[in-house]
Order: C-alpha cells, then structure tokens, then sequence
C-alpha cells in the first residue's frame, strides 16, 4: 500500500469498488439507460477528487469554440447555496450560482452559463429557452452516466496519475481508473515544460485504453496580475529577475491543488507566506484579520497580496474588507498552454466534433 495512506481506510476502498462497478456495470450493459441529444455535448470531468483544472480548460474550449458556434456551458454550481437549475450572468453572486460558473459567466458574456445538479434536466431547459444552441459543454459530468455525452474528456494531473491513485477514500478515485475507457480525449494537466518525450510517450502508454484515444499534456500558463477591486489599483506584471529579491507576496489560496502557483510565484518573489485555505472557501471576518496580518508581519516594503481568480470572484462580494486591504489584493489569471505542438490537433478535435454534430 502506498505510503502516506491510512490502512484502516483500505476495506471502505473495497466496498466503495463494488458499487461503482456494479454502478458502472448496469450502465454498461444498458440495463440503466444514458439519454443523448440531438446536438454536440462535450464533458469535461475528472476521476480524481480534487483540483485538475477543469475550469481553465473550460474556458479554452469555450474560447474555440465561441468563435463558430453558439455556445452554453452547465455546470454543477458546487458549493452554490441555491438549488435547482439557475442561469449565471455576470451580475450574479458567487453564493448563487458557484465561483467556477460565475467566473466563467463574467469571462464570457456570451456564452450561456447555467447551473444545475440534474444535467439531464439542464440541457433541456437550455435548449428549451435558447433553441440556437450549438453546442453543449458540461463541466465535471463524467459520473452523471444518466447523460451520454457525444465527446467525454478526462483530466488528469501529471504529479497524481488516475492509474498511479486508489478508490475513496483510502485515494482520491470516484471510480477505478479503468473507467477511463469512456473518455475519447485524455488530458494530463500541470504538466511540467520540459517533460521528455520518453516520459510524455511511457505516460500515454500508461493511460491508453484504446488506439484511437487521444493523449494531450498541457500545462498552466500564468498572466500579468489583476486587481480583485479595480477602482483601487491597476494590472501589474510580475517582478523581474532583478526586482525579485526586494518583492514579497502573500499568497491566499483557497483552491483543492495551489503547489502549482506557489511554485510559480517562487520565481518572481523572494519571500512568500502562503494562507491556504479549503477549496471553495468562504472568507470570513477572522480569515480576513489572519490575512492583514500576515501582510503586515512581511518585512519588505514591496509587497502584495495575490490569490486565485476563483477566489477573487468570492472576494469581490465581502463587505467588510477593508480599503487597504483591498489596494493590496491582486489575482493571477490562470489558463492552459499544450505541450509538444499539439494545441492545433486538439482544436481539431473540438472543432471537428462540434461541426460534423451540429
């Protein structure tokens, strides 16, 4: 068993197994039924609990797509207080409607954005209410077997491999990795830049289920800081090499998987404190008086606060921050670049699917 895991939890694995394999099982077989629709749906998801960065590849589908086709976006809305199907528009608030969905909403304003936990029930009322409605995507909807999405695309993080974890909840499987079947597109995400071809060829080798299942490795790409209050401060770009050793940040993160931004700010600042918090976190009075003084205690006078694009989204709808705090606050914009000169063969991908199904 793999180090750093709990044994006692190894029995709960077992039986977590056997009912998404029968789960899985019956869908397979067609004893329990999947619907399809009559237009493109493209599932974006995940098999690993936690942060693979379904939200930034989203967005750059999204961005393709957008371009030809008329495009909606469902999702679950995690850790919305409401219930039931809602559109998002960019005026919504965060408790509404998710940090994901708004944030994406605000993005593209001309994309359709809504949120529900029955996805069945969410492309009909789109297509229903916008009958133009080119194409489909669902973010994290790869276990919602009741929906047969036409393109399933399945991310995976380089650091956690789906065929190198366990089930729940002695791992951070939802299902076995064999599952991955289902996808016809397998990304590997937060790949590092200079990953060999020997490595990136074992790894597709590792994962590939079948000969026309496509492998992508892609990896996050950094932008220029923003501010989260505008009316406060202006975009920034990031310390040169010169500047770094007089630069210090406090990161605030309350995203499943920060190593990756805190190791990209490493290069820029010479001293950051990191504040983690949960994923979807909702700040309050007392996290925000941790966070001024943990601001306050860095020593060098060049400083700032930064934090994550979904965390700015929450950020902006507190009260009580203090102005500041707020001239402080800066977000870093967080998107996705494909290795290996495979960004025209996943376009082709997308673009390919979406016409020949439109």
């Amino acid at each position: 068993m793999a180090a750093g895991k709990n044994p006692l939890l190894w029995p709960f694995s077992l039986l977590f197994r056997m009912v998404t394999g029968i789960r899985n099982f019956l869908y397979d077989k067609g004893i329990i039924p999947s619907e399809e629709f009559g237009i493109p749906v493209i599932c974006i998801g995940n098999i690993t609990v936690g942060g693979t960065g379904k939200t930034p590849h989203a967005e750059y589908i999204i961005s393709l797509l957008g371009r030809e086709f008329r495009t909606a976006l469902l999702s679950r809305g995690y850790m919305r207080k409401t219930s039931g199907f809602r559109y998002v528009t960019p005026s919504s608030g965060a408790a509404d409607s998710g940090d994901e969905a708004l944030q994406i909403s605000r993005k593209f304003p001309g994309t359709i954005v809504a949120v529900d936990s029955d996805r069945i029930k969410g492309i009909k009322t789109i297509l229903r209410d916008y009958p133009d409605t080119d194409v489909i995507i669902l973010d994290d909807g790869f276990q919602h077997r009741r929906l047969r999405p036409g393109l399933s695309i399945l991310l995976t993080d380089y650091s956690r491999l789906m065929t190198r974890d366990s089930l729940l909840p002695y791992g951070r499987l939802r299902e076995q990795a064999s599952q991955r079947k289902r996808a016809g597109t397998i990304i590997v995400t937060k790949t590092p830049a200079d990953i060999s071809e020997s490595e990136r060829i074992a790894i597709s080798n590792e994962l590939r289920t079948a000969k026309d299942q496509k492998i992508f490795f892609s990896t996050i790409s950094y932008g220029t800081l923003q501010p989260v209050f505008e009316e406060y401060a202006h975009p920034m770009d990031l310390p040169t090499e010169k500047e770094r050793n007089e630069r210090a940040a406090v990161a605030l993160t309350g995203i499943a998987s920060p190593r990756p931004l805190i190791n990209h700010l490493g290069k820029y600042f010479a001293v950051i404190r990191h504040l983690r918090f949960p994923d979807h976190h909702s700040f309050t009075r007392r996290d925000l008086e941790k966070i001024s003084k943990a601001f306050e205690s860095v020593s060098l006078s060049s400083k700032i606060i930064i934090t994550t694009e979904k965390d700015a989204v929450r950020l902006r709808e507190i009260s009580y921050i203090d102005d500041s705090l707020k001239k402080t606050l800066y977000f870093i914009p967080a998107g996705v670049s494909f290795l290996n000169d495979n960004k025209c063969e996943f376009d082709k991908v997308i673009i390919e699917y979406a016409r020949k199904n439109k």
